[in-house]
C-alpha cells in the first residue's frame, strides 16, 4: 500500500524528523547517560524509562522517514467548485434519509472518528473532483454500493491534523 501525501505533509513531516533527532535525541540520550550514572542497572526504573523514550523516539524517525520515502504526492489543488482535499463535503445518504459531513483528507490524516475521510476511502474516491448537485455512487465491496448526492463544499483548508501513528 502507498501513502499519499501532499507537499505540505511531507515538509511538517522534515520538520518533525529535525526536531526529533536535533532535539528529542539529545534529551533522550541525556537521560539514559544520567540513569546509567545512578548506578545498579538490574532494579533501575529511570534507566528502562529512558531506554524505552529513546527508542520510541527513533522508531518515530524512522517511521517517518519510510513514509517520505514511499510517499505518492497528491494534489491538494482543486477546483472551487469541486470537491478535494481539505474541503469538508456534507452528502446526502438517499437509501438512510440523513445527510452526512466529513473532511477529505490524505490517508496519512485520516480519522473517521474524528470526520477525516481518507481520499483512499470508498466515499473519499466516490466524492473526490465531483461538483454540488452530483449524485455518486460510493461502491463499499463488490457486493454493495449506495448513492449520496453532494450537497454543500466548504473549502476549509487545512488545520493541524496530526500525522497518524504507526
Amino acid at each position: 500500500m502507498h501513502n499519499e501525501l501532499t507537499q505540505s505533509d511531507i515538509k511538517k513531516m522534515e520538520e518533525e524528523i529535525e526536531y526529533r533527532k536535533l532535539v528529542v535525541r539529545k534529551n533522550a540520550i541525556r537521560a539514559v547517560q544520567e540513569a546509567r550514572e545512578q548506578g545498579d542497572l538490574s532494579e533501575n526504573f529511570e534507566y528502562y524509562a529512558a531506554k524505552k523514550d529513546k527508542n520510541k523516539n527513533e522508531s518515530r524517525i524512522r517511521y517517518l522517514e519510510r513514509m517520505i520515502r514511499t510517499a505518492v504526492v497528491v494534489s491538494d489543488d482543486s477546483k472551487e467548485d469541486e470537491a478535494g482535499i481539505n474541503n469538508t463535503v456534507t452528502v446526502y445518504i438517499e437509501e438512510d434519509d440523513m445527510e452526512e459531513s466529513f473532511k477529505l483528507v490524505t490517508t496519512m490524516r485520516g480519522n473517521s472518528l474524528k470526520g477525516l475521510i481518507s481520499i483512499e476511502s470508498p466515499m473519499g474516491k466516490a466524492v473526490l473532483g465531483h461538483k454540488v448537485g452530483d449524485r455518486v455512487s460510493v461502491k463499499v465491496n463488490n457486493d454493495y454500493s449506495y448513492d449520496v448526492i453532494i450537497r454543500k463544499i466548504e473549502n476549509t483548508g487545512e488545520e493541524n491534523e496530526k500525522i497518524r501513528s504507526f
